[in-house]
């Protein structure tokens, strides 16, 4: 991964190892081959589990994968919290004291502000709130079962018998794991729905980008989706004015697009819709911190002076933001997932074939855990005969296949945030010209090593104050972009965060009914529920039908306000209104095209559709590259194996050079050096493969085009820390030049880390350059600090772009073109969690693996993801890929970036990685035959 500075959490863990090697010589025996053993968990003969009402088989084949088979499913579930500590344990302690906002009780000192900014979210507190009041009684036995077994496991077990993190942990710290609590597994979905929010980096960025760029300028940086050429999820249907309901052979004309700035529709007010806190007053122009349409609007030298300090803010925030611990991963555009599902009508089973790969952050072990959750006798009293990818910490399966239906997830990516400006004063907070006490709590955050620490979180009617977290945001706000109408600034405004996932939601109901869904209208029925993250549902059954269902709690706003910038908190105009209606979210049911691609695209034509769902969509790179293979397989008659599935989940065709090739090709390059590096290009197919010595040079000559073109235009905020530059002050008060003549000029050096630095080289990056090749005088082909309107010169940038790729590849591959390739560019580090990230190489070593060199890329289909801002390592990649076959579910495959256990040194630490990267996947055993061929170890949990 790219360099980055070293977390706090990690500095802690480093003087624990330093101590640990300190005392190598007294602890030799500790550190004993019997010590990395001790956590590897017994897979054969039996073991009592408090609580069963009846023994539980567990078999695992050679990866380690557990199939489990109970007669109740409170036994499973307690199975399944048994099994997933004895692999992951350690992963799931973190993850809790992560989502609590109780780092600190394990790392000490230097998680305190991580903590108090989890603690201000507040995502515990929301999942204590939906296990009391929301879920079902069914779901809360579910989730006792679970938390039992969990607690089974962890019983007269500590330090290296949990895992050897806890060994080295021991040494400096007495910290030991409390007992495993039903709310830990809810919890662990905010931080789902947090690392899958949806916009609001962009809405930090747009305003940020205001210090250098005009609005114009900004806007050209995020360019409409090209509906035209890139398709969305949903083709056809409208939401009818006679009720309210999406219907998927409606017509446009009955939907329109009444409702896209909040206007009532149908069903928009009806109760269970309406947003706490919103307000069913007509909406209006806006008229306070921003216009609604473009940036943060201001008047002459005080607004200037406003915009500066909301930019601190912003800035902070975002620094605070990249704090909190990405569990899914980075942020950025391309990052996304796949999932297409295509009828019997065009396969050669002739029934449906359904893909899925979610593109989350490499980690070792990975996020996802492989299991198959079985009831001896289906009924119902025991519902489950379920597959698939589960999260180590929740019960049930996230992602997979029962025995009469499949499912696959893709990020909706609706616009569930806003940040709002609040008028903060005297324990009040401004609203509609009145002053409202604000809501307090106090949060106690205890410290290994230290004292406890007590923070007080305030809330508006929009959120927590978030900018209390931040000890930059303290004292700054002086100023705020803001009209003519807004209150007095005193000593500056807070900064406050409304998100769906902070109300409480029946998400955890969700999965339980989506493991027992027996056909599309129980999967519809479930998907109803799952409030955040909002996620597209892709559905196959095996009686041959195929679906889609965009599910979520999404605003709907008050007219004027989009959501693309900060609101003024004070303004009832910008508040949220209501929620779009369930039955108004636009679904699929065996479409006539025969096939659904979902890859982050569009969900549905903006001017088709009455509601907003985003204006910030992936742009459709990896779905219409999709799109076209599924195409160009069905054409003349064809028809669609598992392999081509399969295949198509490999694809490394970069749809960026199949634009910019050419116009690289006729550059006159009259350095030899340079035109070697060139002819690379030449009769290259656009795949991206691992030994690709064009794909490489492209990637270079992309890298450093983004950089010449945008990224040194861009204000220090959004560039990659450390980078530094001479460029003209944003702040015009001082002389424009020296006595000398010379442009005044200030060293400014970037604030971002890489994997979220800008220019990052997504799909949107594809839509802005795409556009410019056709204007090439734009300022935007001024390689400079500076937009020359009218003054750029597209093909010698270009140039200065291969020439710099050119120096650039020869300074890492070497002089020798012929020996170069994308993957040594392109490499993989799986790195733990926690103490693999820093420290010294002796732990590294220990705990990681790696690199693999790797094809595919940014925005293709095959997704190895990088930040061209940032450099060529893997951040992202496919998490996992299966391909479900619902004509004979045996004949399915899955695998896992890792493997099943997260113990170092464990034979399924990392085995199915190197097939992973490979592109090879496993057979997936599911009927009670099939899982007995594969099993290779078998233990019984029996009753005490």
């Amino acid at each position: 991964m790219p360099a980055k500075k070293t977390p706090r959490r990690a500095r802690l863990l480093v003087i624990a190892v330093v101590l640990l090697l300190v005392a190598g010589v007294g602890y030799g025996a500790y550190w004993s081959v019997g010590t990395v053993r001790a956590s590897f968990p017994q897979t054969t003969g039996s073991m009592e589990l408090d609580g069963l009402s009846a023994p539980v088989t567990v078999k695992r084949d050679e990866h380690g994968i557990p199939q489990l088979y109970a007669d109740s499913a409170e036994d499973l579930f307690r199975a399944q919290g048994y099994v997933h500590a004895q692999d992951r344990f350690w992963e799931m302690d973190v993850r809790r004291h992560t989502t609590a906002g109780r780092l600190s009780e394990m790392f000490g000192e230097s998680q305190v502000e991580t903590d108090a900014f989890l603690r201000t979210l507040g995502w515990r507190k929301v999942a204590q709130e939906e296990y009391d009041t929301k879920l079902s009684e069914t779901t809360k036995k579910y989730l006792l079962a679970y938390a039992e077994g969990v607690n089974a496991y962890l019983g007269g077990r500590s330090g290296a018998e949990l895992s050897l993190e806890y060994a080295a942990l021991g040494l400096v710290s007495d910290y030991r794991p409390h007992k495993w609590s039903p709310v830990d597994s809810v919890a662990w979905l905010k931080a789902m729905a947090w690392d899958l929010r949806g916009n609001m980096q962009d809405e930090i960025d747009r305003a940020l980008l205001s210090s250098r760029l005009t609005n114009k300028q900004i806007e050209a940086l995020y360019p409409d989706y090209p509906y035209d050429r890139n398709k969305p999820i949903v083709r056809d249907g409208a939401v009818s004015t006679l009720d309210g309901a999406y219907d998927p052979k409606g017509t446009a004309a009955e939907g329109g697009s009444a409702a896209q700035d909040g206007t009532a529709v149908p069903g928009a007010t009806d109760p269970g819709t309406a947003a706490p806190g919103g307000t069913a007053s007509p909406g209006g122009t806006a008229q306070g911190a921003e216009t609604g349409q473009g940036a943060p609007a201001g008047q002459g030298a005080e607004a200037g002076q406003g915009a500066q300090g909301v930019r601190t803010q912003l800035a902070a925030l975002a620094a605070s933001l990249d704090a909190v611990p990405a569990l899914l991963g980075p942020s950025g555009d391309g990052i996304g997932s796949n999932s297409w599902v295509v009828s019997g009508e065009y396969t050669t089973t002739g029934k449906p074939l359904l893909a899925n790969d979610p593109h989350l952050a490499p980690q070792l072990p990975s996020l996802w855990y492989q299991m198959g959750l079985h009831c001896n006798s289906v009924g119902k009293d025991c519902p489950f005969d379920v597959a698939g990818f589960t999260f180590s910490g929740m019960p049930g399966v996230i992602i997979g296949h029962n025995q009469d239906i499949s499912w696959g997830f893709t990020n909706l990516g609706a616009d569930v945030t806003d940040l709002y400006l609040e008028k903060i004063e005297d324990g009040t907070y401004l609203y509609d010209g009145e002053k409202v006490p604000y809501d307090t709590r106090e949060e106690v955050i205890k410290v290994a090593g230290g004292e406890d620490r007590k923070i007080t979180v305030r809330s508006t009617r929009h959120g927590p104050l978030v900018s209390d977290r931040s000890n930059e945001l303290a004292g700054v706000g002086d100023h705020a972009p803001v009209g003519d109408v807004a209150p007095d600034r005193g000593k500056g405004y807070a900064v406050a965060l409304r998100w769906t996932a902070l109300e409480p939601s029946r998400t955890m109901d969700a999965v339980f009914e989506l493991n027992t869904a027996a056909d599309f209208d129980g999967f519809r029925k479930a998907a109803r529920k799952f409030a955040v993250p909002s996620q597209n549902l892709v559905y196959a059954d095996t009686e041959g039908n195929i679906g889609y269902q965009a599910p979520g709690r999404i605003p709907v706003r008050a007219e004027g306000h989009d959501g693309r910038y900060p609101a003024p908190g004070w303004d009832p105009d910008h508040e949220w209104r209501s929620y779009i209606p369930q039955e108004a979210l636009p679904w699929e049911y065996n479409p006539e095209r025969g096939y659904i691609v979902t890859a982050n695209q569009a969900v549905i034509d903006a001017e088709k559709y009455p509601y907003l769902l985003t204006e910030d969509w992936g742009y459709g790179a990896r779905s219409q590259r999709i799109d076209d293979l599924i195409q160009s397989k069905i054409k003349d008659g064809g028809k669609v194996s598992t392999d081509d599935m399969r295949t198509m989940q490999l694809d490394n065709s970069s749809e960026m050079a199949k634009i910019l090739v050419p116009y690289l090709l006729k550059i006159d390059v009259e350095d030899p050096y340079v035109r070697r590096a060139q002819e690379l290009l030449e009769g290259w197919d656009y795949t991206q493969d691992a030994d690709s010595a064009p794909a490489a040079y492209f990637n270079g000559v992309w890298r450093n085009l983004l950089k010449l073109g945008f990224g040194n235009k861009l204000p220090k905020e959004v560039r990659v820390e450390g980078e530094c530059l001479r460029v003209r002050p944003a702040d015009e008060s001082g002389p424009i030049e020296d006595l000398s003549g010379n442009p005044r000029t200030v060293r400014e050096c970037g604030t971002r880390a890489p994997e979220s630095a800008q220019p990052d080289g997504g799909d949107r990056w594809y839509e802005v350059v795409r556009t410019l090749l056709d204007e090439p005088d734009s300022g935007w082909w001024t390689p400079g600090s500076r937009f020359e309107e009218g003054g750029g010169d597209r093909d010698a940038l270009l140039a200065r772009a291969m020439k710099d790729a050119r120096w650039e590849l020869t300074t890492k591959l070497g002089k020798d073109i012929e020996t170069w390739s994308w993957g040594r560019l392109h490499r993989l580090m799986l790195k733990n969690q926690t103490l693999g990230t820093a420290g010294p190489g002796f732990v590294q070593h220990l705990l990681n693996r790696g690199p693999w060199d790797l094809g595919g890329g940014e925005a293709a289909v095959n997704a190895t993801g990088w930040n061209a801002a940032g450099g060529y390592e893997v951040i992202w990649v496919p998490s996992m890929r299966m391909v479900v076959n619902l004509a004979d579910l045996d004949e399915s495959s899955w695998i896992n970036l890792t493997g099943a256990s997260g113990h170092a040194y464990h034979a399924n630490y990392v085995d199915q990685t190197d097939k992973w990267a490979e592109g090879e996947q496993l057979d997936w055993a599911f009927s009670r035959e099939a899982v007995d061929d594969a099993t290779e170890d078998t233990m019984a949990l029996t009753p005490s």
